[in-house]
């Protein structure tokens, strides 16, 4: 009997060694975890009240504390006494490029839960499904996105809201410019210096930046909702040891009530830097996908 037939090429075997090392190393994460006994949580910036900073490499949030609580269940499932949490700050334009990378095995942040995302990521439960809305200054006088014909709207760059805002119905024969912010807060500040008219994003992440205003009277959220987003926590793709991890962790907080508490604490309570409210109650979207715990896209949403 011929060897031969057991004995990949050295050139094949280089391959498939390398394949299988890229495979560990990037979908296996429960023994990363276990291995390192670290984890790196993918945290943002200025993301209203799902997770934000408090300086000094201090996060807070929303989904922030939601994956505080995910990663204290897969210490004890992996059996560590400790285990150490890196917070690693991310942007909408390099989130995803730093999960697939491996350099963050959770981001904890304000992402959508899309198809086109789904090809590249996995993503958990859907704890919060989102409306994007327009915030402008309440002296504006705009109501409506009809009456953004000539302005300046500001995004984050690498979000999806002004695309979302150019597929409506309503601004068909709006033509207004895009201005973009690098991040949440940068876009924020666009609005607040007149620099732009309006801001377009996450009902959510417009509410906390207002809060967190010098005047956050000067402010208000207007106009139709111009898409229904489900918000999920963030993972490699190919990984359904740790993305079951996950999930089992948040059904089990869906279940007890605990995600219902958390959401009370970080929008209708007085929030740290400025003990301000979003004063936000949890639409009913957001208390659907609680009641039965889903992955699902943003396009399932939009299908009447």
């Amino acid at each position: 009997m011929s060897k031969t037939r057991f004995s990949p090429s050295p050139r094949a075997a280089l391959a498939l060694a390398a394949l299988l090392a890229t495979g560990v190393a990037q979908a296996d994460t429960l023994s990363k975890i276990k291995e390192s006994g670290s984890v790196t949580m993918g945290v943002r910036e200025s993301s209203g009240s799902l997770s934000y900073t408090l300086g000094d490499g201090k996060y807070v949030g929303y989904h922030v504390e939601i994956c505080e609580r995910v990663l204290s269940d897969v210490r004890k499932q992996l059996g560590l006494s400790s285990m150490s949490v890196k917070y690693q700050p991310v942007t909408s334009q390099n989130r995803i490029p730093l999960v697939t990378n491996g350099t963050v095995d959770i981001e904890c942040g304000s992402t959508t839960n899309n198809a086109t995302r789904q090809k590249d990521v996995a993503f958990a439960v859907t704890t919060f499904v989102e409306e994007v809305r327009i915030a402008v200054k309440a002296n504006s006088g705009i109501t409506s996105i009809n009456q953004l014909n000539g302005k300046n709207v500001a995004t984050t760059t690498g979000t999806t809201s002004v695309q979302t805002l150019r597929k409506h119905e309503r601004a068909a024969s709006v033509d207004f410019k895009e201005v973009f912010g690098k991040d949440h807060a940068d876009s924020f500040l666009l609005l607040e210096s007149g620099r732009a008219d309006a801001f377009v994003m996450d009902g959510a992440i417009l509410a906390g930046n207002i809060a967190k205003a010098k005047n956050p009277a000067e402010f208000k959220i207007v106009g139709e909702v111009l898409s229904v987003e489900p918000i999920a926590i963030m993972m490699r793709k190919d990984d359904p040891a740790f993305k079951k991890a996950v999930d089992d962790s948040i059904k089990g907080m869906m279940k007890s009530g605990e995600i219902a508490k958390l959401w009370d604490k970080w929008f209708q309570q007085p929030i740290p830097p400025a003990n301000v409210k979003v004063g936000m109650p949890p639409n009913d979207n957001t208390k659907a996908a609680w009641a039965n715990p889903n992955d699902k896209p943003m396009e399932d949403y939009a299908k009447k």
